[in-house]
This record gives C-alpha cells, sequence and structure tokens, in this order.
C-alpha cells in the first residue's frame, strides 16, 4: 500500500501522543467521497477514521469542509445517527492540511445491492427508505441555536443563494452548452415557495452517505457532513427522494447512487416517504416537486465543477469522466419534473 503521504509518521505519531492510539498502522484509503479522503486507521484497540482534504489541495480553503464537518458532527454528537467526533487537528505541519479523527462505524454503504445479510425483497428496501426518512428528520427536529450553531443571515433565503450562487458560477467557468442550468434556475427563482423554518441541512443526503446495519436494514450513521449547514430541511428530504423509487430517465445521472432502489417497481413511493417525514417534523410537503427540481439542478451545478477540472485537464478519474453524460442527465430528470422543454 502507498503512504498517504511525505507525513505519514508524524501523522500515526499525532494519533499516538493525542488519541493514545496503541499501533496505529498505516492509512488505508476507503471507498466514496469526491470533496474530501476518508481514511481507516488499524489500531491495538480498533479502528478510527481519518478525514482530509485532497492530497493535491493547494488553496488555503481546501479545509473548509472538513471543519464543517467537525463542527457538525460535534453539534449533533448524542442527538442524531453521526459518528463520534474524537479530534480536529488544526496543524497542517503534520499532514499538509487539517483533519478530523471520527469514530469508526462498522456498516454498509449501499448503493447498487442489498448486503447478503439482507432478506432479499422490497420489504427491506421499503424498510431502507423509512430509515433514511426518520434519520433525517430526527437532524431537521433540533434546533440549530440550542446546538450553538450560527445561523447565518442569509439562512431564510437558502434557495435563492444556492440559484443565484450555481447559476453564476457555471456561467463564468461553462465549458460546454448547458442550456438547462439558465432555464432551470429561471424556473425555480420565478415559483420560490414559502420557506419552512430553519433547520441543519446535511446538503448531500442519500442513500450511498449514510451507513446501514452488517446485518440488518437499519441505519446506523449519517456521514459525509462537509456540505452541512443551517437552512432548508425540505432540500434534503429532496435528494434523497430524487434518488429514490423508478427511474425518470434513462439512463439516469449518477444511475450508481441508489441504483438499489431506483431500478425496482412496487417499492414505497417518493410521496409517502415525505408524508412520513412531513409528519415527523411538522413541516409540510406541498411544494415536494420544486424542491425534487431543485436538488437535481443544485447536484447538477455543483458537480459540472469537477468536470470543467477534467475538460482543463487538470483531474483525470473516472467520477469526473462520467459528468459528460451524469450532468445532462440530472438536468433532464429536474427539467421533466419541472414540465419544461429539453430537446
Amino acid at each position: 500500500m502507498q503512504p498517504v503521504d511525505n507525513g505519514e509518521a508524524r501523522l500515526l505519531g499525532w494519533l499516538a501522543e493525542h488519541l493514545g492510539l496503541q499501533d496505529p498502522a498505516s492509512p488505508r484509503r476507503l471507498s466514496g467521497g469526491n470533496s474530501n479522503l476518508t481514511l481507516c486507521v488499524a489500531h491495538a484497540g480498533g479502528q478510527v477514521v481519518i478525514r482530509r482534504p485532497p492530497e493535491n489541495a493547494i488553496s488555503a480553503s481546501a479545509a473548509r469542509g472538513v471543519r464543517r464537518e467537525a463542527r457538525m458532527l460535534q453539534a449533533l454528537a448524542g442527538r442524531a445517527r453521526v459518528p463520534r467526533l474524537l479530534a480536529f487537528c488544526e496543524d497542517a505541519s503534520v499532514i499538509g492540511q487539517p483533519f478530523a479523527v471520527v469514530q469508526h462505524v462498522a456498516g454498509h454503504a449501499i448503493s447498487t445491492a442489498l448486503p447478503p445479510s439482507y432478506p432479499p425483497g422490497a420489504g427491506t428496501l421499503d424498510r431502507l427508505g423509512e430509515e433514511l426518512v426518520d434519520a433525517i428528520a430526527e437532524v431537521h427536529t433540533l434546533d440549530p441555536c440550542e446546538l450553538g450553531l450560527e445561523v447565518g443571515d442569509g439562512a431564510s433565503q437558502y434557495v435563492v443563494r444556492q440559484v443565484e450562487r450555481w447559476r453564476d458560477l457555471r456561467a463564468a467557468q461553462s465549458v460546454r452548452e448547458l442550456p438547462l442550468v439558465g432555464s432551470l434556475a429561471d424556473w425555480l427563482l420565478s415559483r420560490l415557495p414559502p420557506s419552512p423554518r430553519l433547520a441543519v441541512m446535511h446538503g448531500d443526503y442519500h442513500l450511498d452517505n449514510t451507513l446501514c446495519h452488517p446485518q440488518q436494514p437499519a441505519l446506523s450513521a449519517i456521514i459525509d457532513w462537509e456540505l452541512s449547514t443551517v437552512g432548508n430541511p425540505l432540500a434534503d428530504v429532496a435528494l434523497m427522494l430524487a434518488f429514490w423509487g423508478e427511474r425518470k430517465v434513462d439512463a439516469p445521472g449518477f444511475g450508481f447512487v441508489q441504483a438499489v432502489s431506483r431500478g425496482l417497481h412496487g417499492l414505497v413511493t417518493r410521496e409517502a416517504l415525505a408524508l412520513r417525514w412531513s409528519r415527523a417534523t411538522g413541516i409540510p410537503v406541498d411544494d415536494l416537486d420544486y424542491y425534487l427540481v431543485f436538488a437535481l439542478w443544485r447536484l447538477a451545478s455543483i458537480v459540472e465543477g469537477a468536470y470543467v477540472l477534467y475538460r482543463q485537464g487538470k483531474v483525470h478519474d473516472d467520477y469526473s469522466r462520467n459528468l459528460e453524460r451524469d450532468v445532462p442527465s440530472l438536468l433532464e430528470e429536474a427539467a421533466m419534473i419541472a414540465g419544461l422543454a429539453w430537446r
């Protein structure tokens, strides 16, 4: 195995000194995650997880997501299904960037297939859908102020600020024609519904960003909190639902995310899961289609940035390469829900 970087010895020494880990082994890379790296370090007493920016990050802001995740995990500890934050290191001399040390949670990250230990069939998938809703509803019912989280002046304008930010950035960094970015942005801004009460948001919530119990269909932990904030909770549940159930386009964008549910008929519906979430949070879901459009559009607009880097020759991974098709597919599905023509 290749070392993480030249600071591997310093990292292992830091873990031994600050967390008392005995005989920590060389970190191994865990799959998943495109913004930050997830590494696992085994030691005499078990395992811990390291969350850090990519090795090639040179911007001073590269660690912003890791800091945000650490603050959110600390705030949610004991109140939601999240891993426990063990430590945060601001000293960039250790591995070149700040990093978080997080509890290791045993479990499955499910996307394309159910684990062999789970009972096969729609009943298991329905239970996973309910678990997804229940776990994020637990987060959305918490009071951000009681958690000590900062509520920014623009939190109530979360959707508007997101639409304007990503619309403008895509226009400024365009490498191909994507007219739906602009037309869907106009659609979203012209039909803005009343905002619900503010809540803690995960920012990228779907089955692939959770860990499920090793033996039974139950959600153990919500992971990857680098996009978390205080804002509109309907955006969270809508993204999860956008990846749930029957396929709206062929082939859908990010088909690997929750492929376990998207290709099957007869599962619990988006609408039923939305109502379950509404009952748990007290937030109406009358504007669900609007937020489905927003969730798909926002995701497409964000990840197009990785495709820009790919076209500029700055990244060469399969994830970025496949965005050539994934981004238009996400936009087409959003347009279909919105009732807009795209061909």
